[in-house]
């Protein structure tokens, strides 16, 4: 039998400019740079990590750098908003943060009993801040760790076949439903797995009516949810496999171990092991400061770099 999956591991979107997505992450929201690497798929274009203190699982928002992508057409079957955890009391400083670097943001809201407030990047890439929990925000960075960002919290899925995704949630991943309520005239029907709490949610946007989104600069490519280890990854292979799920296999990305495949509304998701982590190859008060790459590039860092602008 699995272990129970404990919550996010991470979430992956895309940018079209890796330095200017640098800036805004780590000047604008203080987030720690813990991985500056490439996208081990195409080693032409670099995959950042931004997270805590020490690159904790259930930390890390990740982008990859991809310079001729279009905008993204809004729509449904999407991942369509990534919450990230500071501690109660925090989002008055945060307004006054974002009016001085004239970030876009809305309205404080209370989502399920939690200070939330919405707010995109410069490239339109859709995120909030949501009060709740502690953790270790990056202790060097520009924002006081009273106030910073230190996690991750929930997953926003806007999906059309939302009963179908609903029972991938709870009778293969595992989750409970917890609740619905009503955002901006539409059911929101919310997950929890694990201990539970706003780091342990998926939240199902009920859009039938739209069209599916057309992904782009700006956009998420995929959720990754926390597995312990990899030999629970050979028991959610069979698993997966029982279900008819047509999935990726394990894939060895070398900070952690990953299964890949989509749900029936299209969205990717990633198992991943919270091990070995990111300290593998670099010390944790090094974390980000040169370009890593994993043992099987390793002999093409000199193309690799010379293929890179510098950051």
């Amino acid at each position: 039998m699995v272990k129970v999956i404990s919550g996010q591991h991470h979430v992956s979107a895309m940018t079209g400019d890796a330095k200017k997505n640098l800036r805004f992450y780590t000047e604008v929201l203080g987030m720690r740079l813990v991985k500056k690497t490439v996208n081990q798929d195409d080693p032409s274009m670099y995959h950042l990590f931004y997270a805590d203190e020490t690159g904790t699982p259930g930390t890390d928002l990740t982008f990859f750098e991809l310079p001729f992508l279009g905008q993204t057409y809004r729509g449904s079957n999407s991942i369509s908003r990534t919450a990230l955890r500071v501690p109660d009391g925090a989002i008055a400083y945060w307004q006054e943060r974002f009016d001085t670097f004239g970030v876009t943001y809305g309205e404080v809201e209370s989502v399920l009993g939690r200070a939330t407030l919405s707010f995109e990047d410069h490239e339109g890439q859709r995120l909030c801040l949501v009060e709740g929990g502690s953790g270790t925000p990056w202790k060097n960075g520009p924002v006081p760790t009273d106030v910073g960002i230190f996690g991750l919290g929930f997953s926003e899925w806007t999906v059309r076949r939302i009963e179908k995704t609903a029972r991938v949630l709870t009778e293969i991943l595992g989750y409970r439903y917890v609740t619905t309520f009503e955002r901006d005239g539409h059911d929101v029907r919310v997950f929890e797995t694990g201990e539970g709490g706003v780091a342990t949610e998926i939240h199902l946007v009920d859009r039938p009516d739209l069209p599916s989104e057309r992904p782009g600069r700006g956009s998420v490519h995929h959720v990754a949810i926390r597995v312990e280890d990899t030999d629970d990854m050979a028991k959610w292979i069979e698993k997966l496999d029982a279900h008819g799920i047509s999935h990726s296999g394990l894939i060895d990305r070398y900070y952690f171990q990953s299964i890949y495949f989509r749900e029936p509304s299209g969205i990717l998701v990633e198992l991943a092991t919270d091990e070995p982590g990111f300290a593998t190859d670099e010390s944790v008060e090094a974390l980000g400061e040169r370009l890593a790459l994993p043992p099987f590039l390793e002999p093409r860092r000199a193309d690799i770099e010379a293929k890179l602008k510098p950051l």
